[in-house]
């Protein structure tokens, strides 16, 4: 067994069509391209989309839709994985580096605290934004909350 012996098994390759190689060939003349009209010339190409004059689905379905320009668009991290992390890193203080260096979030977030789960430890807490439960779910058991 070596090198010279290998070939593909019997049937799953074919010669390609040699296609306008003269009229012996079978596929000479119009080369396999019909008579006359646009698609039997060179340069032939149909816009993406065209549907054979038929009216193309992107103009028959309707625009719809707004993308504000000046939307802020925050990573949302619950009481319940504050806690869990104050628990697991023995924290007291969880800012945005403390979140960075668990991988909740990047540089490039924005944080908002969301008061989904409860917090038992008392905990400073420094993000971008709060929402009012959670908020109130911190000055609750004695932490604080220092909005960037």
């Amino acid at each position: 067994m070596n090198l010279t012996n290998i070939t593909p098994a019997v049937g799953s390759t074919h010669n390609s069509k040699r296609i306008g190689r003269g009229q012996g060939s079978g596929k000479g003349g119009t080369s396999t391209r019909g008579h006359k009209g646009a698609k039997s010339r060179s340069g032939y190409s149909r816009k993406i989309g065209f549907e054979g004059g038929q009216m193309p689905l992107q103009r028959r379905l309707p625009k719809f839709g707004f993308n504000s320009p000046n939307r802020v668009e925050y990573k949302a991290i619950n009481l319940s994985t504050l806690q869990e992390l104050a628990e697991q890193k023995n924290l007291t203080k969880i800012d945005i580096n403390a979140l960075m260096e668990a991988g909740f979030i990047t540089r490039k977030h924005l944080v908002k605290i969301l008061g989904n789960g409860e917090l038992k430890n008392k905990i400073e807490v420094e993000a971008h934004a709060f929402s009012k439960s959670a908020e109130a779910a911190i000055l609750a058991v004695g932490g604080s909350v220092v909005k960037l």
